[in-house]
């Protein structure tokens, strides 16, 4: 932590709270007895803070709770409504930081914010009360990996994986040279390249069982080379598309669905009677036949032949358990 940055910190903790013990600003901000009284000293002669010790209440405050708001810092500054912005911003991050890779570094800002709108009557936690975001479809995700691969991408070296498939509910041992890492439908993948299959492949955060950071530096993929590996196919599915896929939706379920996007390079229009025609390539689609059954008889497959007969035979497959 930067000395400006402790310097706000002590102010914000005293405009949040009104009185803060000794102790708490040693403990909170990691720092020695002396250090606390060279920054209060720097606040009171530098910055004309008005910071006493009130024996009262066994703490620090201001002299005057409107000597906080005169006090100012050197430093990045934000209005109300750019703080509460930040908040909003702050409480999503946090909310989609499965792993806890962020939250520690994230923590900082969460005080200066509190800080900021401490004194208003919109506060900070008041706006993370109403805030919720519902992770339907998340699965548990291991923080040890997490910061393996997370050190793989930036020091751009490779990982030694233990990696279970569920699809063939198989554990195999793989070397793979981390490109990006992708949060997608409530879930963290990781984009690789695999050194065993010797193509690029996407991983499922939770299936890596294992990481191990190595020493071997990691082969570079180009972002255009890696954007036609995955962005033609549906989902987090990968592989240059060979087909194209031509769906229709009622008018009621096209209500939801053109405002939808399904593929990155897909094409929408109406017809004349308010149906939705969707169209877009892909590859694999195991990903497409889930979308498509959630729609139920609001949808049908127009085209291919293959994707229609694969939906067809899994609806009869589903309708036999109702007999």
């Amino acid at each position: 932590m930067s000395d400006m940055e402790r310097l706000h910190r002590i102010k914000y903790m005293i405009q949040a709270r009104k009185s803060v013990p000794k102790q708490a600003f040693l403990d909170e901000l990691e720092i020695s007895d002396a250090t606390f009284k060279r920054d209060l000293e720097y606040l009171r002669s530098r910055m004309n803070a008005s910071i006493i010790y009130d024996r009262y209440t066994g703490g620090y405050q201001f002299e005057n709770p409107q000597d906080a708001e005169k006090t100012e810092l050197p430093g990045l500054w934000f209005s109300e409504k750019e703080a509460t912005a930040l908040v909003l911003m702050q409480h999503l991050l946090s909310s989609l930081d499965q792993g806890g890779l962020i939250g520690p570094h994230i923590e900082p800002l969460t005080a200066i914010i509190d800080g900021i709108l401490g004194q208003s009557e919109t506060t900070a936690k008041e706006l993370r009360k109403r805030i919720k975001v519902l992770g339907m479809g998340s699965r548990k995700n291991s923080i040890e990996n997490f910061a393996e691969i997370g050190a793989a991408l930036l020091k751009r070296n490779r990982l030694d994986v233990a990696y279970y498939s569920k699809g063939k509910d198989e554990l195999t041992q793989r070397i793979v040279s981390p490109q990006r890492l992708i949060f997608y439908r409530e879930n963290w993948y990781l984009d690789a390249y695999c050194h065993l299959r010797k193509e690029l492949r996407s991983f499922a955060v939770d299936g890596i069982r294992k990481a191990v950071l190595t020493n071997l530096k990691a082969d570079e993929i180009s972002e255009k080379q890696a954007q036609e590996h995955f962005a033609e196919s549906y989902g987090i599915f990968s592989g240059k598309a060979t087909q194209r896929a031509k769906l229709r939706f009622t008018p009621e379920h096209a209500r939801w669905v053109a405002t939808e996007k399904w593929h990155g390079q897909q094409v929408g229009s109406f017809d004349k009677e308010g149906f939705y025609i969707l169209e877009f390539d892909y590859n694999q689609d195991p990903e497409l036949i889930m979308d498509i059954l959630k729609h139920g008889s609001g949808v049908e497959v127009m085209g291919p032949a293959s994707l229609k007969s694969k939906v067809k035979a899994e609806l009869e497959k589903a309708l036999t358990s109702y007999r």
